[in-house]
């Protein structure tokens, strides 16, 4: 992962109307539909941390961060990225 001092900072609307800020980690294409991996800004990008996954929808010139209300879109999405971590990690050793 990216150094934390060195990822986007991202501003967007909770649940309950309350502004939360998030770090951009990374952007993956999954089934011709882009996600953002996330990281809450308060958080440091470590094994521990907790990874937010939300759909990235593009108008005219501006992104668009939408959670991922569909459980299999979500399950689907979180299974290849796991798949793809695990790849990864095997190329590593």
């Amino acid at each position: 992962m990216t150094n934390n001092e060195e990822l986007q900072v991202i501003k967007t609307v909770g649940e309950n109307g309350e502004e939360i800020e998030l770090k951009l980690l990374d952007i993956v294409n999954v089934n011709n539909v882009d996600y953002a991996l996330l990281l809450p800004a308060d958080e440091e990008a470590d094994e521990e941390a907790e990874v937010v996954l939300m759909r990235l929808i593009k108008e005219g010139d501006e992104y668009l961060f939408e959670t991922i209300d569909d459980d299999d879109e979500f399950n689907e999405v979180a299974k290849i990225l796991a798949e793809e971590e695990d790849e990864d990690e095997e190329e590593d050793n």
